[in-house]
Formats: structure tokens, C-alpha cells, sequence
């Protein structure tokens, strides 16, 4: 059997509903800041949701030429924006000689709706020639992955899984095994998400699914709470660069944490809600763990999935007390969505960042309006306020619709 090359994180982007950047957004989620507001996007004032996790001050002129902006719908700006930040943070030259060994796996959940709801509205009032020809390289999710290596010259694999909320950690777990199997030598990968729209909140609003709390938007995402409504919606995109250890050691890189784990799985029960007991969410952890080589009781930290939904905060917690067990009550769990909300394709990838920064600096996130704990959600959720912790190994949960799960393990890589 081959050993496995290790792979490392070494560069980090993040575009958030509480910060551009990976500095801002750590500074403000550190302090439990939330940025849950109301709608701009559009005009929400007749829907029974009008709150969510928008991004303000971001300028992808920073990032892409000015007159290809408006060939790219917003999801594919956000991706370009963080991939920027993490190739940058990275210090990794992607050269003629090198391309063909350095690939993308950028996924997205619903892609460019907000296109796809401009140019339908173009077409019914004034017919198809008023459609722009960019239209569908604006809302197919691998335009995100395909501008990203057109912009970095990227010639290696190239790829865009969508699987819902899950998306952002089946790209990074997917991007890992390309280069432990040796068909690159470093990859960008992560999720990005923009479809804050009427259709996007409406599709959402009527299954029952989103916080209905307008008049408290910063109240509104309040995961493992007694009080909690459902989840909010944001919008985002969470992007690593990572690299083979052998490439980072060879460049003299600084290296933030080593992927040791990844797991997936099916729950294969329903559309949308959870299986009973989190046997799937089980599952993933369990797989998780078996590829890290690592016993339940060496995980420090969990960054759960933890949507701010009845069914989806009960379960995961059952799942994490059945594949951790009395360990389960000595970790630290907390849900960042409580901040940002749910960044559905990008949250895993914002997620993982964030998982990341714990390990590097030994803090851990909170999860904030969390007041009135539900019985059922019984773990150390760390409510409300950081805390320091010395963090080795941290597991990042995803759980998407369609019953799709993915799970990464991150560790201390020595000398950090």
C-alpha cells in the first residue's frame, strides 16, 4: 500500500457577513459580534423573513478587472476575493513550470441565482434578446473554479462539487485526496454562496426553515438555544490554498494546521431532515476519525454544523454523544453560524477556517444567543464568549440537504 503524502494548510481566505479578510472576520467573530441585519439585496418588506447575513464594503474590483465584472454573478466575485486572499497569504507562485501540478476544487450550493432571477424577469417583459450573452457562464456553479484557475493559470484538476451545505468541506476534503494521491501538488479549494434573493429567501421562508426574529436580527441565529426559530441565511466564501508537505517544506512556507481527516457520508433517509439520531452525522465523524488515524478522545474542539434548527441542533448533538461518548461532555463545541449564519455552499469552507484559527491561536469561537440552553443540546457549546483553549486536533462539521454529510480533522502542525 502507498503511504498517503501529507497534506497542509498554507494560505487562508475569508469573506464573511462580519468581515473581508481573515483578520477582520476572526477579530469580530472573537468578540461574538453578529452580522445578521436587515435585507438590502432586495425589497423584503412582504416576506415573513427580512433578515440575513450580508457582506458590506466588499469591492471585487480589488480582484478582477473592471470589465469583467459584469460577466460574473456575485458568488463568483466572492470566490475570486477569497482564492485571491489565500493564493497571496499562501507566498506560492504558480509558474509555467509548476501549473499542471497546482488545481481548484471551488464548489457552490445554488450558484448565480440572483442572475438567473434578473435575466428571467429580462426575458418575460422584454423578451430573449435581452438576455446577456455571459448569462450561463453567470449561474453554473463550476464558473466559480474555472475563473479562478483562469486568473491563478491553475492547469492541474479542476472541479465544483455541489452538495448543498456540505459543498465548502467536500471541496477541501475532495482538493486533500488529489494530493495525497500524488495528481497535484497543491490546490485552492473551499466554497463561496450569494443568493440572498426573493426567490432564494422565499424558497427557504415557505418551507419553514428560516428565523422569522426581524425585529432582533442580531438575535435571529441562535443555535442549541431553547428559543431558536431556524436558521438565517448569509452569504460568503471560504477559501484555502493547501499543499503537499513536501512543497511547503521545500518554499520555507509557514504552515497553519495539517488536514488529517475527512470523512463523508449518505444519510440516505430524507429530502431534508436529519436520520434518526444522527446516525449518518455518526457515521461521517467515525470516517473522519478513521482516516486521521485518531481515537475519539484526541479531538479538542467541534465547529459544528449547528444551523440554529430544532431537528438539525437535537441531532447533531445525539450524533456527537454516540461517536464520542463520555468524551462528548469534555469537548468544546460551538457553532460560528451563530455570527454569520448559514452560509450554505460556503459555510464548511468558512467553517474550516475558522476551526484552523483555534488551532493556531489557541481560542476558541463562541456560540453566541445561546441564553436558554434546549435540554436536549447538553454539550459545552461555549455560549457567548471565546475561550482559550489549546487546541491539537479540531473536527469541522457539514450536513447537507439530500442527506449529504462531510467531516474534516485538522491538526497542530509542530512548532505552531
Amino acid at each position: 500500500m502507498i503511504e498517503k503524502r501529507r497534506v497542509v494548510v498554507t494560505g487562508l481566505g475569508l469573506i464573511t457577513p462580519i468581515g473581508i479578510g481573515v483578520e477582520e472576520t476572526w477579530d469580530a467573530a472573537e468578540k461574538g459580534k453578529s452580522g445578521i441585519g436587515p435585507i438590502t439585496h432586495f425589497d423584503a418588506s412582504a416576506m415573513p423573513v427580512r433578515i440575513a447575513g450580508e457582506i458590506e464594503g466588499f469591492d471585487p474590483a480589488k480582484y478582477i478587472e473592471a470589465k469583467e465584472i459584469k460577466k460574473m454573478d456575485r458568488f463568483i466575485h466572492l470566490a475570486v476575493g477569497a482564492a485571491t486572499m489565500a493564493v497571496e497569504d499562501s507566498g506560492f507562485r504558480i509558474t509555467a513550470e509548476n501549473a499542471e501540478r497546482v488545481g481548484v476544487v471551488i464548489g457552490s450550493g445554488m450558484g448565480g441565482l440572483p442572475a438567473i432571477e434578473h435575466y428571467h424577469k429580462a426575458f418575460l417583459e422584454k423578451g430573449y434578446r435581452r438576455i446577456s450573452p455571459f448569462f450561463i457562464p453567470m449561474l453554473i456553479i463550476n464558473l466559480a473554479a474555472g475563473t479562478v484557475s483562469i486568473k491563478f493559470g491553475a492547469k492541474g484538476p479542476n472541479s465544483a462539487p455541489v452538495t448543498a451545505c456540505a459543498t465548502g468541506s467536500h471541496s477541501i476534503g475532495d482538493a486533500c485526496k488529489i494530493i495525497q494521491r500524488g495528481d497535484a501538488d497543491a490546490m485552492i479549494a473551499g466554497g463561496t454562496e450569494s443568493c440572498i434573493t426573493a426567490l432564494g429567501v422565499g424558497g427557504f421562508a415557505v418551507m419553514k426553515a428560516l428565523s422569522t426574529r426581524n425585529d432582533a436580527p442580531e438575535k435571529a441565529s441562535r443555535p442549541f438555544d431553547l428559543d431558536r426559530d431556524g436558521f438565517v441565511m448569509g452569504e460568503g466564501a471560504g477559501i484555502v490554498f493547501i499543499e503537499s508537505l513536501e512543497s511547503a517544506l521545500a518554499r520555507n512556507a509557514k504552515i497553519y494546521a495539517e488536514i488529517t481527516g475527512y470523512g463523508m457520508s449518505s444519510d440516505a433517509y430524507h429530502m431534508t431532515t436529519p436520520a434518526p439520531e444522527g446516525e449518518g452525522a455518526a457515521r461521517c465523524m467515525r470516517a473522519a476519525l478513521k482516516d486521521a488515524g485518531l481515537e475519539p478522545e484526541r479531538i479538542d474542539y467541534i465547529n459544528a454544523h449547528g444551523t440554529s434548527t430544532k431537528y438539525g441542533d437535537e441531532l447533531e448533538t445525539a450524533a456527537i454523544k454516540k461517536v464520542f461518548g463520555e468524551h462528548a461532555y469534555k469537548l468544546c463545541v460551538s457553532s460560528t453560524k451563530s455570527m454569520v449564519g448559514h452560509l450554505l455552499g460556503a459555510a464548511g469552507g468558512v467553517e474550516a477556517i475558522l476551526s484552523i484559527l483555534s488551532i493556531c491561536r489557541g481560542k476558541v469561537l463562541p456560540t453566541i444567543n445561546l441564553d436558554t440552553p434546549d435540554p436536549e443540546c447538553d454539550l459545552d457549546f461555549v455560549p457567548n464568549k471565546a475561550r482559550e483553549v489549546d487546541v491539537t486536533f479540531a473536527l469541522s462539521n457539514s450536513f447537507g440537504f439530500g442527506g449529504t454529510n462531510a467531516c474534516l480533522i485538522f491538526g497542530k502542525y509542530p512548532g505552531n
